[in-house]
């Protein structure tokens, strides 16, 4: 009996290292993402950033994953950062102007991290202080230039009566307004156009309402005929207002929208899945340019219209192309000086503005 218990004793301490030599080891993700308030299949910012990702860790092998912060607070987006990085993350992505105290506040707390900040630059919060850490990389987009493009393909398509419906009235946001209106204009000069009338809205946040929908319903029940809804799920609202609505059109924004809605006849794009995987190449080849503040614009194809997509009357691959390069070299300057969210500062005896508040 004695040797029984011996035996049996050995064999399940044997059985004790198997099973501790065969745990499971826990599963770790290389590359992070962390979203704003939006989501990874939100049609819009999160997710060309989020596709850029993917694309490129399944090419080279890499884990990656995904964290949404519970609310769209500094102190939810840090808590965020620090359960990706516990599951070993090496490169942190954060779209969106929210991460700017977060990422402030994060490029010294994981200064063994690497951060690539898509549309925003570190600050204190307070905007007192702005700085940026060797494990950062800011990217910014020329949202003026591909605004301008849409604005001036929209009248050359025989639009008239325009709309722009932002969202948070952020940089970003308003710089595709200023280039909108730009582009607006200098396409009625070409075409002799003595007036265009556009309304102008932001509506504070970047979600989709029923205020929205019935702001930009009321736009097309008064003759507006395109509405540019910049602001994420913002577009949606216009979207289903333009859908009640026979012969009204709208312009998506950061991707091609054309698959949302009918209504969609081209979208305002930034390349954000090709920074996001420029920054993720110089990064594992060595030459991460942190500490810096980049902006793509044309030159680079940071920014576009979705030629393949677009249905605006008048519309041709040859004047895109040559409306383009004229932007990509310079030709083109358009403007977007920060003068507050006001679009007045770019009108002119041409474009009637009816800016709401």
């Amino acid at each position: 009996m004695k040797k029984f218990v011996t035996l049996l004793l050995a064999a399940l301490m044997v059985l004790s290292v198997v099973a501790c030599g065969g745990a499971k080891e826990p599963e770790t993700y290389e590359i992070a993402m962390v979203t704003d308030i939006g989501t990874i299949d939100d049609k819009s910012f999160n997710q060309g950033t989020w596709e850029g990702i993917v694309a490129y860790c399944e090419e080279k092998n890499i884990t990656h994953k995904y964290y949404k912060p519970a609310e769209g607070t500094t102190d939810a987006c840090l808590a965020a950062i620090e359960l990706a990085v516990e599951n070993g993350a090496k490169v942190v992505v954060t779209p969106g102007f929210l991460f700017e105290e977060t990422i402030f506040k994060a490029q010294d707390m994981y200064p063994e991290v690497t951060f690539i900040f898509i549309d925003g630059e570190p600050h204190s919060g307070d905007y007192t202080e702005y700085r940026i850490e060797d494990n950062v990389l800011s990217i910014y987009f020329a949202e003026e230039q591909v605004g301008f493009m849409c604005g001036y393909f929209a009248v050359k398509g025989g639009h008239t009566n325009l709309g722009f419906m932002g969202g948070m009235a952020v940089p970003a946001v308003v710089r595709f307004g200023y280039g909108y209106v730009q582009g607006a204009e200098a396409a009625a000069k070409e075409l002799g156009i003595e007036e265009i009338n556009m309304n102008y809205y932001y509506t504070g946040n970047f979600d989709a309402t029923p205020e929205a929908q019935a702001k930009a319903a009321a736009w097309y029940e008064g003759g507006t005929t395109i509405i540019f809804g910049c602001g994420g799920a913002v577009g949606n609202s216009v979207m289903a207002a333009a859908e009640a609505d026979e012969g009204r059109y709208v312009i998506g924004v950061d991707g091609d929208q054309s698959g949302e809605s009918e209504t969609v006849v081209t979208s305002a794009m930034k390349g954000l899945g090709a920074a996001v995987e420029y920054a993720l190449e110089k990064y594992y080849a060595g030459e991460f340019p942190g500490g810096q503040i980049m902006t793509r614009d044309a030159a680079d194809n940071g920014v576009r219209m979705p030629v393949e997509s677009t249905k605006l009357d008048n519309f041709t691959e040859e004047a895109y192309n040559a409306l383009y390069a004229k932007l990509a070299d310079g030709s083109i300057v358009v403007k977007a000086d920060d003068a507050g969210d006001s679009p007045e500062v770019f009108a002119s005896e041409i474009i009637k503005i009816v800016y709401e508040k």
